[in-house]
């Protein structure tokens, strides 16, 4: 296959497919930064339904970025970690994040504070 066919078939089509549904990227985020259960995901975000939150813990199941363990004595103790799968796209949330910081109304310091945050947990 030549080098203008790969270009019409752009890779970051399969990217986009598996964190184009709104609440994927913000999910991953909450992982990289240690969060692992149902309600953890939910915190903070009211418009997130429990059925909106199941559909996208499944879809990202089946697309290989996290694993679900439930407790085997407990099977309602479920715990959500991100897969290789889903670790490799720590660079990608990390540009996110830094485009967001740099575009928001922050002082210097905050962005600085901001950055080192995600640079520590991201990178």
């Amino acid at each position: 296959m030549n080098v203008n066919a790969q270009l019409n078939n752009f890779p970051i089509d399969s990217v986009v497919q598996l964190i184009r549904k709104k609440w994927v990227v913000q999910i991953i985020n909450d992982l990289f930064f240690g969060k692992s259960r149902f309600h953890e995901f939910k915190e903070n975000r009211p418009k997130l339904s429990n059925r909106v939150l199941s559909s996208c813990l499944k879809e990202m199941e089946d697309n290989g970025l996290i694993n679900r363990i439930a407790d085997k004595y407990d099977k309602k103790n479920v715990r959500y970690y991100l897969t290789e799968k889903g670790q490799a796209l720590n660079k990608i949330i990390y540009e996110m994040a830094i485009f967001s910081v740099d575009n928001e109304d922050y002082t210097d310091q905050t962005k600085t504070e901001l950055k080192s945050v995600f640079r520590e947990k991201l990178l």
